[in-house]
């Protein structure tokens, strides 16, 4: 897992897909967030984040998630979880983002699903 916490995103149709590299803390959280809002701006309401390269994410992390998911919610967005390691899965689980958030193995399952 790299050390420092990087990401990229790419926009398919309405979806940004945000994949994400290293630790979720307060630095990984606050990127992913900022990366939202700048995409948002431009109307995407539907976001899917791969955490395939994300082994872990602190608490802190998991609170910008869900303020992401209230972003979404209060306009009808939709929020996916990809390639989850099961700690990680585990931990969203325990916390209820599930309940606001699906999740699928891969970004292709969610597009495939989407018709996209």
């Amino acid at each position: 897992m790299p050390s420092e916490f990087s990401l990229k995103s790419e926009v398919q149709n309405d979806y940004l897909i945000i994949t994400t590299f290293g630790y979720i803390n307060n630095t990984g959280g606050e990127s992913i967030l900022q990366e939202y809002h700048k995409h948002t701006r431009n109307g995407i309401q539907n976001i899917i984040i791969n955490l395939n390269d994300s082994k872990v994410v602190n608490s802190i992390g998991v609170s910008y998630l869900i303020e992401i998911i209230e972003n979404l919610n209060e306009v009808g967005g939709n929020l996916y979880f990809t390639n989850l390691d099961a700690a990680v899965e585990k931990t969203f689980s325990i916390m209820g983002l599930f309940n606001f958030a699906e999740k699928a193995r891969s970004v292709d399952e969610v597009l495939k699903k989407l018709e996209i």
